[in-house]
C-alpha cells in the first residue's frame, strides 16, 4: 500500500524525470523537480491552503453550535433534522456542483475562494455535525446544569464549557474537513474556469498534459500536495482517535 507513495517520492528525486528508467533508490537525487513544481504550482498550493483553512473555519462555526443544539436540546424536530443531515450526506457531489455553478454564475461567486469554501462546506458540515453530536451526547449533564445554575446562558455555556471539553471532537472534525477541502477535485473543476484561481488538485490534473515527459516535476508537485495532509495526520493522530470514539461508549 505504501509503495506507490515511496515511488512518488523516488520519482520526484530522479535526474532523468522518467519513472520507467528510474532507480529503486535515488543514489544521485536531484531537486530540480521540486524547483519546477514550486514555480509552476506554488500559487495553486497557496490557493488550496486558503480554501482548506477557510472551509475548516466556516464548517466548525456552523457545525459546532448545530451539534450542541441537536445533542442537548430536547425538541421533537431533532430527529427530522438528523434525517435531513443524513440525506444531505447521500446527495452525489456532482449534483451539488452543477446546482452551485448555476447559482454562482448569477451571484458572482465563480472563480472565488469564498465560493469554493461554501461548496466544500456542503459536504463537510453534515459530517462534522454527526461527529461532534456523537461526542456531545456523552457530556455530563451535571456540568452543563452547574453552568446554567451559575447564571450562564446557552451561548456562554457553549463557549466556556462545551467547546473546551469537546476539543478532541473539534480537532477530529476540523482535520477531516481540511482533508476534504484539500483533496477536492470536483468542485475545483466545476466552479473555477480561469487559471488565476486554481487549487493544486486541478493544477496537477492540468499539469499532466503539459509536462507528461517530466515526471520528476509532476511527482514533486504530488509530494508537495500530499505533505500537509501527512503532517496533520501524524501530529493530530491521538486527537483523532479520541474524538472519533469519544461518543461511542458512555
Amino acid at each position: 500500500m505504501l509503495f506507490p507513495v515511496y515511488w512518488m517520492l523516488n520519482s520526484s528525486l530522479q535526474n532523468s524525470g522518467n519513472t520507467l528508467t528510474g532507480e529503486i533508490i535515488p543514489l544521485s537525487p536531484s531537486l530540480d523537480g521540486y524547483r519546477t513544481a514550486l514555480t509552476e504550482q506554488g500559487a495553486n498550493l497557496v490557493t488550496s491552503l486558503m480554501v482548506a483553512v477557510g472551509t475548516v473555519i466556516f464548517t466548525l462555526a456552523v457545525a459546532a453550535p448545530a451539534a450542541y443544539a441537536l445533542a442537548q436540546f430536547k425538541f421533537r424536530w431533532v430527529n427530522y433534522a438528523l434525517l435531513a443531515i443524513l440525506v444531505a450526506q447521500m446527495i452525489p457531489g456532482i449534483v451539488i456542483a452543477n446546482a452551485l455553478y448555476t447559482a454562482y454564475e448569477q451571484i458572482g461567486l465563480l472563480n472565488t475562494i469564498p465560493g469554493l469554501v461554501i461548496a466544500n462546506s456542503t459536504s463537510a458540515i453534515p459530517f462534522a455535525i454527526l461527529i461532534m453530536r456523537s461526542f456531545m451526547l456523552g457530556l455530563p449533564p451535571a456540568i452543563i446544569e452547574a453552568a446554567r445554575v451559575d447564571g450562564a446562558g446557552h451561548l456562554r455555556t457553549f463557549v466556556s464549557i462545551v467547546l473546551p471539553i469537546s476539543r478532541n471532537s473539534l480537532i477530529t472534525a476540523g482535520l477531516f474537513t481540511f482533508l476534504f477541502a484539500w483533496s477536492d477535485f470536483l468542485f475545483a473543476l466545476t466552479l473555477t474556469t480561469t487559471s488565476e484561481l486554481r487549487p493544486v488538485t486541478l493544477g496537477i490534473y492540468q499539469y499532466l498534459g503539459s509536462l507528461v515527459q517530466d515526471w520528476s516535476a509532476v511527482m514533486a508537485a504530488s509530494v508537495l500536495s500530499a505533505a500537509p495532509a501527512i503532517v496533520l495526520l501524524v501530529v493530530a493522530q491521538r486527537y483523532i482517535a479520541a474524538g472519533a470514539t469519544g461518543g461511542a461508549v458512555k
